[in-house]
This record gives C-alpha cells, structure tokens and sequence, in this order.
C-alpha cells in the first residue's frame, strides 16, 4: 500500500512521514532534499536554475514511486509526483522564472511518466496558512530557505488549494495544520492516525 504526504514548503509533510512510519510500522521514502545539486542555486538564482531542480525532482519522485510499486510493502511518502507537476513547475512557470519551451518539455515527460505509475491508495493533504509555514520554515532554519518570500509561499499555498479542489486520483485526507501541533502533541497526532485507519479502512 502506497501512503503519500503533500503540502506546502514547511507544512510538516516529513515530520508526519516519520511519525506515521513508527505508528503503522510503515517503510518510509523522504524527498531527496540533502542530496540535491541544485536547491542552493535555485535559490540564489531561479529563473537559471528552476528547469534543472524541477526535472531532478520529477526524475527522483518518478524512481522512488517505481520502487514503491515494486516494493510488496506498505509505505509512507514525504511529496508526491503530482505536487511537481500541478503546483512547482506551473507556478516558475507563470511567474516567468521558467521559458514555455522548457515547461512544455517539461509537462510531455511527466505525462509520459505518469502512464507508468500508480497514484497513491490515499493521499494525506497537510493544509496550512502562510504565517504557519513561515514560522515552520524560520524553526527548522536551513540555509537555503531563508530567501524564501511570502508571496512564493501564498503563490504555491493557491496552487495548491486549486489541485486539492480538484484531486481524483483516489483516497484523500485533508489536515488542517493551523488548528493542531501533530509533531508535540500526541493527541493531535492520535487524531491523524485514527482518520488515517479510517480511511485506509473503509470506516467513514
């Protein structure tokens, strides 16, 4: 079975791939952020860089679902395939930090790719405020965050409200992040796991 966490930068999506993988005793597979070449340079430069960061991400997300599938097993997902290609590279896009040309070539490899993979048996929707996933971005202090802007934020937060509204690719669980502390509190994180049974469980 395939879980899989979305949300905006700073919502939590890794913290929650954790504390779900110890709660269900699921295998966990991360976004490849550390070993990203070009996260700095996007960051310092993104209308040179963002073609580049979107197909190593597309290209990563891409290998790590074909080895879900392969896997046998049930396991939790920090970001999906979809959030690339609906929310990150639309958006470069219509900011014009990425030309037509390269967004195009873009969208024809994901749609190629995707005829390929399985969505996920439930999607878990980590919806945050943009002072939330400010104060998120500000607490776990990576360097190469600390120029992202609010209206970047509030842009991907609208993208990704639209992609939400209109999700049919199975399953999905959506969390308000404003109202709960999962990470600190049990309670709050027993809410999520009892939802997420439900869900994987038939039980509405």
């Amino acid at each position: 079975m395939h879980i899989a966490i979305a949300g905006n930068i700073g919502s939590g999506k890794t913290t929650l791939t954790t504390l779900l993988s110890k709660q269900f005793k699921w295998e966990p597979h991360y976004e490849d952020v550390d070993d990203n070449p070009y996260l700095n340079d996007f960051y310092e430069d993104m209308q040179r860089w963002s073609f580049n960061l979107q197909i190593y991400f597309l290209n990563s997300r891409f290998n790590q679902v074909a080895r879900i599938m392969k896997s046998g097993k049930t396991i939790v997902q920090d970001r999906t395939i979809y959030e690339d290609a609906y929310i990150f590279a639309p958006n470069l896009h219509a900011m014009g930090l990425m030309t037509t040309r390269d967004f195009n070539n873009y969208q024809d490899l994901f749609k190629l790719m995707t005829e390929f993979i399985k969505p996920p048996d439930l999607l878990v929707y980590l919806r945050a405020s943009v002072p939330s996933l400010v104060r998120q971005i500000e607490k776990r202090g990576r360097a190469y965050e600390n120029s992202i802007r609010i209206d970047y934020l509030k842009r991907l937060n609208e993208r990704y409200e639209a992609w939400i509204s209109g999700y049919e690719h199975g399953k999905m669980l959506v969390v308000d992040i404003d109202e709960i502390n999962f990470a600190d509190n049990p309670e709050h994180l027993g809410m999520i796991v009892n939802r997420v049974n439900a869900e994987l469980n038939g039980l509405f």
